[in-house]
């Protein structure tokens, strides 16, 4: 099992998984609310629909570059990767326009849906909420495990440790405990896919170069792999320059072209990321903000 690549599961498990849990908890808690505890049943019918699609989507993917060889599965695993950070950059972008009004805009949805009486109004609303978050997550970790190669099985259990933390604090959310918050949460856990998804890149560049499809700065920027390699076998240096690279990315020995792409994405998404983000109107009730969800 290895550490890196399990955390690197992790975190992207629980991140998504606590997306998702929180739509769910939300919905649940307003149909409790307003006395339509007869409706859950609506609600976990659509979310197991969303997860047992987002597990079929990810299982075919994953089986379909399985089934290439040479370069074409070079180049199938760098598209992958590619569009797993563009999927995550989308993801965080999104999350952070519109988590003002994430609790207001479920609300309406689910008095549509109760006021139109279709009978699988809630259903289909708890399945399109859900599968957005279980496509991305799908998406993302195809990405990690493709770059995990090998100790792909470490990214998949992280995952499935991530998304059980994430059912507790979504059952807590339920009850209405305050057991994180979530603003600050996703904040932080957003600046660290960031890192993620750059490393993803990297290796999506590096496949490319080993397919022969860039052929402009191939050559090694530098070598530190006798201070920091990034083989396990090395020693204690090498297990933490493992741990690196399934988390970031890193390479004792990159290529230009690799760790240029690294540095331009941190260097472009990350400032964006942080940037403040601009009020939509006027300041919302403090129920309609993701922090007191």
């Amino acid at each position: 099992m290895d550490l890196g690549f399990l955390l690197t599961g992790l975190l992207t498990g629980l991140r998504e998984g606590v997306e998702a849990a929180l739509i769910v908890s939300i919905v649940l808690a307003y149909l409790a609310k307003t006395g339509n505890v007869r409706h859950f049943g609506k609600i976990w019918l659509g979310t197991a629909l969303a997860i047992a699609v987002s597990v079929a989507v990810g299982v075919t993917l994953f089986v379909t570059i399985g089934g290439f060889e040479g370069a074409a599965e070079q180049i199938f695993e760098g598209v992958a990767m590619t569009i797993a950070a563009a999927v995550v950059t989308w993801m965080l972008f999104w999350m952070r326009r519109t988590a003002a009004n994430i609790k207001a805009q479920l609300h309406e949805r689910v008095d549509r849906s109760l006021t139109e009486g279709s009978v699988f109004g809630l259903t289909l609303l708890a399945f399109t909420a859900v599968i957005r978050e279980g496509i991305e997550t799908a998406l993302f970790l195809l990405g990690q495990a493709t770059a995990a190669g090998t100790q792909a099985t470490s990214t998949l259990v992280g995952a499935l440790i991530g998304l059980a933390i994430a059912a507790v604090i979504g059952y807590a959310l339920y009850r209405g405990a305050r057991v994180i918050n979530l603003r600050t949460f996703f904040s932080w856990t957003g600046v660290a896919l960031i890192f993620i998804a750059a490393g993803l890149v990297s290796y999506a560049v590096h496949e490319f170069v080993e397919a022969g499809l860039i052929t402009v700065g191939t050559s090694r920027a530098f070598d530190i792999s006798a201070v920091l390699p990034h083989d396990p076998a090395a020693g204690p240096a090498g297990v933490v320059g493992s741990i690196l690279r399934a988390i970031f990315g890193y390479s004792s020995t990159p290529e230009w072209i690799t760790l240029l792409a690294w540095v331009a994405y941190v260097a472009v998404v990350l400032p964006l990321y942080l940037r403040p983000v601009r009020p939509s109107g006027a300041t919302r009730a403090p129920e309609q903000r993701v922090a007191g969800a």
